[in-house]
């Protein structure tokens, strides 16, 4: 066999990196090192950037509401309180309704609106309206002041796009009794009637800031860092006792309900400090709960109700005519036959009182005397001093709407007018001014300011008339309440009282209407030291006559004597013991029980 060569085993060659596979691999490398230097400069150089972008999406500031100042009465019996309360809210642009087609661009997460109406108690269709009438914007109130713990249960839901805010509701706890004189706040906690109207800005406080982390769900994860401390509103102590205003609420009420009348008010002052002890109206109204309040009873009528006083200018028309020299208690007047001719005008009294003095002027509420001695001053005489008593002006009590009332222009002061505004015809007070104007006569002439709120200190005082002419009326206005006067039902057992009864018809077009009526009585007790006065006006009375006497001097009866004993006022009057049952009336005691 022919030998042949041998064939040489190939030799295997290791692969080694490409052209291709070096440019990856350097690229890679680039990126890497690229990305540490740029880690690296952000985290050591310019670290402030990712802290700013983080808190950009994670961090924001919220609104801390200020706590309303409260409210107090005399004895810092709470009248106006603020709880916290959660409001809820929708970011429209958050959310597109369930059953929409989505927006490709802004991607919404989808909102169940029945489900969500259902948990607040709204209507789905009503909501779905409200969802769609908002597109666009972001920021929709969805329920306002629910309690913390209901609001939670929806929040916890986590609806779509839905959060909640901390906020502040007012609640007073007397609830109708004090809601004319306290008045009410809004949904934005701004005052919008009474005291809460006139001092909201002291009460209001200034709103703070916070710095707080949420997820991205909008929830709050925690509380970063405090930029501005709320302030709260001021406290504000009232003047009026609570427990007098009940009183005064409730014995209105039913007043006004056994008259069917259709208002009435009652006022009582402080005669020492000018402090309003009370303030009620009829009809009242609940701010708790306005829903379907007429406009009509949101009014404090006490400030702001004008009305011809009638008869109760009578004291202050005796008064002038002491103060002119030309009168004593005792002169007399001639009053027969029970009318008075001025001009085209006839004064009647309600009856023929004969020669009288000037005492029973007042006791019998004579028109004819009362025009007898306006028409002997000089023309300008009873209209001034009744502005000096504050007439046709504001109080400066500053309660919001407060009415100065009207007096005729000087051009009006001709015989007719000044007789018939001796008796209270031909100019409008509210009453307040009424009850400041008895409260004068009562401090022996001096006039003090009203005041809404508690006074601490010594008061301002003006005299207006001498104390002399001031303690002359009170003999007369003493015999008002006597058997002999016009309003016996105002007495007040162990107290002696003075007061005037007023019966005005009430004006309308063309003249005055012969069926309406305003029934009042103003007075003050006791007469030894007079404390408290207070006006009665009852409103257009329907049933049990309509004389101030039978109508406005009961209610003032019985909530006089419950404020004299809650401020511990001495009596000044014995007693009288309770007329003797008869005996075929007297009702014997059960067997074995007690009476």
């Amino acid at each position: 066999m022919k030998q042949g060569k041998t064939a040489r085993p190939v030799k295997a060659v290791a692969p080694g990196f490409s052209g291709r596979h070096k440019a990856v691999a350097i690229l890679l490398g680039l990126l890497f090192l690229g990305m540490l230097v740029r880690a690296t400069y952000l985290h050591v150089i310019d670290h402030e950037f990712l802290k700013r972008q983080g808190d950009a999406r994670m961090l924001r500031k919220e609104t801390l509401p200020a706590h309303r100042g409260m409210i107090l009465d005399r004895n810092g019996v709470p009248l106006a309180v603020s709880t916290p309360v959660v409001s809820l809210w929708v970011n429209p642009k958050e959310v597109r309704e369930l059953g929409q087609p989505a927006n490709p661009k802004a991607k919404p997460r989808v909102l169940d609106v029945p489900e969500l109406a259902l948990a607040i108690g709204v209507d789905p269709a009503v909501l779905a309206s409200r969802l769609k009438r908002s597109e666009g914007k972001e920021f929709l109130y969805l329920k306002r002041h629910l309690a913390p713990d209901i609001a939670k249960v929806v929040l916890d839901r986590e609806f779509p796009g839905v959060y909640g805010i901390n906020e502040y509701k007012r609640y007073y706890p007397e609830g109708e009794s004090a809601s004319h004189i306290i008045g009410f706040t809004d949904l934005d906690d701004y005052g919008k009637e009474g005291l809460e109207l006139a001092y909201d800005p002291e009460l209001r406080g200034k709103p703070g800031k916070m710095l707080v982390m949420r997820d991205l769900k909008g929830r709050k994860v925690k509380d970063v860092s405090l930029i501005k401390a709320a302030t709260p509103g001021k406290e504000l102590n009232l003047s009026f006792d609570s427990r007098v205003q009940y009183i005064a609420y409730r014995e209105l009420a039913a007043a006004v309900a056994e008259h069917g009348a259709k208002a009435g008010l009652v006022v009582a002052l402080d005669v020492e400090t000018g402090e309003v002890l009370a303030m009620a109206n009829q009809p009242g109204y609940n701010p708790n709960n306005r829903i379907g309040v007429p406009l009509d009873s949101l009014r404090n009528r006490g400030a702001v109700d004008m009305f011809e006083p009638g008869s109760t200018m009578k004291v202050l028309t005796v008064a002038a005519g002491l103060e002119s020299g030309k009168y004593t208690p005792d002169s007399k007047f001639n009053t027969n036959p029970g009318s008075y001719q001025v001009y085209n005008k006839t004064i009647t009294d309600h009856e023929n009182y004969g020669i009288i003095d000037m005492g029973t002027i007042i006791t019998k509420s004579s028109n004819v005397g009362a025009a007898q001695i306006a028409l002997s001053l000089p023309p300008d005489g009873l209209p001034t001093f009744l502005q000096r008593f504050g007439l046709g002006k504001v109080t400066g009590s500053g309660f919001p709407g407060e009415t100065r009332g009207r007096l005729q222009p000087p051009e009006r002061w001709r015989p007719v007018e000044l007789a018939t505004m001796s008796y209270g015809y031909g100019l409008t007070v509210n009453a307040l001014q009424l009850a400041r104007a008895y409260a004068t006569i009562a401090a022996g002439g001096v006039q003090r300011p009203v005041s809404f709120l508690k006074v601490n200190g010594p008061v301002q005082e003006t005299r207006l008339i001498s104390e002399r002419i001031a303690r002359q009326l009170f003999p007369m206005m003493e015999s008002v309440v006597s058997e002999d006067g016009t309003a016996k039902k105002a007495a007040v057992p162990g107290y002696r009282v003075a007061g005037k009864t007023g019966t005005a018809h009430k004006a309308q077009a063309g003249g005055y209407a012969a069926n309406d009526y305003m029934s009042l009585f103003v007075g003050f007790a006791p007469v030894s030291n007079p404390k408290v006065v207070m006006a009665v006006v009852i409103d257009n009375p329907s049933k049990g006559g309509y004389y101030g006497g039978l109508v406005a001097a009961p209610v003032f009866s019985r909530v006089m004597a419950e404020t004299l004993r809650l401020m511990n006022v001495p009596t000044d009057k014995p007693l009288e013991p309770p007329p003797p049952v008869p005996m075929e009336r007297a009702v014997p005691a059960p067997a074995g029980g007690r009476t």
